[in-house]
């Protein structure tokens, strides 16, 4: 199936859930790791799907499209790294820590591997030469003196 938008995309769905996961398992954090531990996960682990969705409006520049992917990439092992902590702090027990690693892994895979294949999801959105559109002259200037 030909992936429509942001949302058909296998890698998406799957941080979206993994979002999901990681925003009821820190629901038990305790108080005093609200605005530190509790903020940071929840922010990263929402962060990768975001990236994803910004990296799919941005793919008629596969340098671009590349770019927030990479992002996103850089989210999902930040969102390891908080996991780690809160395992280390036993926030987490150690069977939910390790089925959010294994998604985490795996979207950072999926998405690796997006990178790889930039091509296929670049090539056929139309390209627009704007060297080619004239120049449309401002009735008025941006800056007033």
């Amino acid at each position: 199936m030909l992936a429509k938008s942001f949302r058909d995309l296998n890698v998406y769905r799957l941080a979206r859930e993994s979002a999901k996961k990681v925003y009821d398992r820190s629901k038990n954090f305790p108080p005093e790791e609200r605005y530190s531990l509790t903020d940071q996960v929840r922010r990263s682990s929402r962060a990768v799907k975001a990236m994803i969705a910004e990296a799919w409006a941005r793919r008629r520049y596969k340098a671009v499209f590349i770019n927030k992917l990479d992002e996103a990439l850089g989210e999902a092992n930040e969102t390891q790294s908080w996991l780690d902590d809160a395992l280390d702090c036993a926030y987490l027990v150690p069977a939910d820590h390790d089925e959010l690693d294994r998604s985490y892994r795996a979207i950072s895979g999926m998405l690796a591997r997006m990178v790889g294949r930039a091509n296929d999801f670049c090539k056929n959105i139309p390209a627009t030469d704007y060297r080619s559109i004239s120049r449309v002259q401002e009735d008025e200037p941006f800056f007033v003196d």
